[in-house]
């Protein structure tokens, strides 16, 4: 039988789908660190193509994103921007807070709109310094991130095209809920360098094959673990990095419940 309570929270996270343990880090937060915490979290839009940080700027804010998707992209010398992970409901922009710098060594943009919550760089460095627990989860997620930019950078390298789709394609997938994404050829070209010509002809590939199907800004993946295994091992690396390092989103939302 169905308890009342998981009734109620089921409820709850219909009514409140951008509720703040949504985000798994939030949601890990030992429960005196969490009643600290949330009063001091502010809900915030995060409309697509929307700046965060940008490279060099002081750090005001770390958000933690509940359904939406956030670019980190380094900058080079011409001013092209080029990917080098994603952020969504699984972690926190602004890590350098976490090593003790005050400035963004990215810029953060809105890859998918949604909504996240923010807290005042000033008062999360605070928060560190008090609680070890929280320190040591920051910590353990920032090293999964270095993972993933680090795969980033080699498998832009390595592999073709459609490997790096499906692996950025499997990495967003498991940043929201559900099994479609809204996004453009243009911004997944953006994303992953390529050309948006290029980009057209590998979905199309992937969709005459029955993995995924693209119309009006939306893709919806029809066989997740056939993505799976025409994507380069590099998917694989970083998900088992983010798996061993992070608390199982699983048993956080029963001890939540």
């Amino acid at each position: 039988m169905v308890s009342f309570t998981t009734v109620l929270t089921e409820v709850s996270e219909l009514i409140e789908p951008d509720k703040p343990r949504q985000n798994q880090l939030l949601a890990s937060l030992p429960r005196a660190d969490w009643q600290r915490w949330q009063p001091l979290l502010e809900r915030v839009d995060l409309p697509l193509k929307k700046t965060l940080h940008e490279v060099g700027a002081p750090l005001q804010f770390v958000y933690f994103p509940t359904n939406a998707i956030i670019s980190l992209l380094n900058v080079n010398a011409d001013g092209s921007p080029a990917q080098i992970a994603v952020v969504g409901r699984e972690g926190v922009v602004g890590i350098s807070i976490f090593m003790g710098h005050s400035n963004s060594p990215s810029r953060t943009v809105v890859q998918s709109a949604g909504m996240g919550y923010r807290i005042p760089a000033v008062v999360i460095k605070a928060e560190l310094e008090r609680s070890v627990p929280v320190m040591h989860l920051m910590l353990r997620y920032t090293q999964a991130l270095i993972t993933q930019m680090s795969q980033t950078a080699a498998c832009n390298r390595r592999h073709s095209l459609d490997q790096q789709l499906c692996r950025w394609l499997l990495l967003i997938l498991d940043r929201l809920p559900g099994d479609e994404v809204a996004i453009t050829h243009e911004l997944i070209a953006h994303m992953l360098c390529a050309s948006r010509e290029d980009v057209i002809e590998a979905a199309l590939d992937l969709q005459i094959c029955g993995l995924i199907q693209y119309a009006r800004g939306r893709i919806s993946v029809l066989d997740r673990p056939e993505l799976q295994r025409r994507s380069c091992e590099c998917y694989q690396v970083v998900k088992s990095e983010y798996d061993r390092l992070l608390p199982n989103p699983e048993v956080v939302s029963r001890r939540n419940g």
